[in-house]
């Protein structure tokens, strides 16, 4: 199995999602990656389980209710 780090642009194309979402769920949903210099890294699988988790969800697709 390859087990190599994954670019910006690779990562978006693996997620269907831009390379500026990228960059946004980084800095404000705390999807794993490392900087390495100025180049941002992705481990593919630790992105997957982040993702499983929950992590890309948008907060407001599932609005939270007071309400009991």
């Amino acid at each position: 199995m390859e087990d190599r780090w994954l670019s910006v642009d690779e990562i978006a194309g693996h997620l269907g999602i831009k390379r500026d979402t990228v960059y946004k769920w980084v800095g404000e949903r705390g999807m794993p990656g490392h900087k390495i210099g100025r180049l941002w890294k992705f481990n593919k699988g630790a992105v997957d389980e982040w993702v499983r988790s929950g992590g890309a969800r948008d907060a407001r697709e599932n609005p939270k209710s007071d309400a009991s």
